[in-house]
């Protein structure tokens, strides 16, 4: 989960047309204040919804296998992840699922795993990243947008090693290769799942660190829940400010906002906060009375980090770097990089949302149609709050 300026035209209109006819809540506190917005009744009767986009068509399947028949046994991957390294239930154990995947489907044989710490300093990254390039480590996979500026000085110097990096397009070099998210488009539809599963007609968000990446989720989250209700009410908070990373690592201070959002009121809470999520859903499952909880990066209700907590897993909002790792590191073995895709969305099926427990199933003809308004342009989802 990381990263910064974004994503050309997808995140700057309002939301348009038909979601408009219901009108929109008026947001008195703004978002991200840690104060309430909008009005929910908070009467145990749910939200008053908008009217849903029309039903979305039948999806279309693909029987085409990324990587097949692709030869990566002499590949020796460097897989760089960011705080909370492996058994963070999110976006670095997905990005190590597609290691995984390279292993088993392409036949690496050499790989290595760094992970980064609280709080470290630049040039303890950039030793890092020239180490695995010096020991002959190519490509280099980095996970998350703290590696930006170091990545940026070690490209320069390595220009014969080729890197990724997760959630930034910053670096315009030949030799560095983006994977970013529409994140905002996954957590709209995250939104409206919640909204139309509050019983309180009053949901939650708690973002890690408050940055630009972050915000893009929290943008998303907000204008889901406010189409599909535009009455609900909506706490907002975030664990640390711009600048301290540790804010994805500090799952008991994530417990303590999400129990004083649950205090409020709030029913169903989203995080974007990284491992610190767990403390989200540990807070929620204490409170019981129904209340959950919607995890991120990875289908979270499969993690064995947070399996305690797997029955207040109502859904993920999952961006699939697992799929943008493997492939990547397919392309790279067949020598096809440049036609490899930086940017993935709703469109290119890497955002979205999981089904898993069973919670949502009552719910995914309207969810999937407003995920075909997205696609279709119909709907534009913003990614700042």
């Amino acid at each position: 989960m990381k990263h910064r300026r974004r994503l050309g035209a997808l995140g700057v209109a309002a939301l348009a047309g038909t979601l408009m006819l219901a009108g929109c809540a008026k947001d008195v506190n703004g978002p991200g204040s840690g104060a309430s917005s909008g009005g929910g009744s908070g009467t145990g009767q749910g939200c008053k919804l908008a009217a849903q986009p029309p039903a979305a068509p039948a999806a279309a399947t693909s029987s085409q296998e990324q990587g097949k028949g692709v030869d990566g046994s002499k590949m020796r991957v460097g897989l760089a992840y960011d705080i909370g390294g492996r058994g963070d239930a999110s976006f670095n154990d997905a990005a190590y699922r597609g290691l995984e995947e390279a292993r088993a489907k392409l036949g690496v044989k050499d790989s290595r795993e760094v992970s980064a710490q609280p709080n470290e300093t630049e040039d303890q990254r950039q030793s890092r990243l020239r180490q695995l390039a010096d020991d002959g480590f190519n490509p280099i996979i980095t996970v998350g947008y703290s590696y930006a500026e170091s990545l940026k000085a070690v490209a320069k110097q390595r220009p014969k090693t080729q890197f990724a990096i997760v959630d930034d397009d910053t670096i315009k070099l030949p030799n560095v290769h983006p994977l970013v998210f529409a994140s905002e488009q996954g957590s709209f539809l995250i939104g409206v799942a919640a909204a139309y599963k509050s019983k309180n007609c009053h949901i939650g968000f708690v973002g890690g660190v408050r940055t630009p990446l972050i915000q893009a989720f929290e943008a998303g989250y907000l204008q889901g829940a406010k189409a599909a209700a535009p009455g609900i009410k909506i706490e907002d908070d975030y664990l640390k400010p711009a600048g301290d990373n540790s804010g994805f690592n500090d799952p008991s201070t994530a417990s303590l906002k999400a129990s004083g959002q649950l205090q409020k009121g709030a029913d169903v809470i989203y995080h974007a906060a990284g491992a610190s999520g767990k403390g989200v859903f540990d807070a929620v499952k204490q409170a019981g009375g129904g209340a959950l909880g919607i995890g991120v990066d990875s289908d979270q209700y499969f993690q064995p980090t947070v399996a305690n907590d797997k029955d207040i897993i109502m859904t993920s909002m999952v961006k699939k770097v697992d799929q943008a790792v493997f492939g990547y590191l397919a392309a790279f073995a067949s020598n096809k990089l440049g036609g490899y895709p930086k940017r993935f969305d709703l469109s290119t099926g890497a955002v979205g949302y999981t089904r898993s427990g069973g919670k949502i199933n009552d719910i995914t003809g309207p969810l999937d149609a407003y995920k075909q308004q997205i696609i279709d342009g119909k709907i534009q989802v913003k990614d700042k709050p």
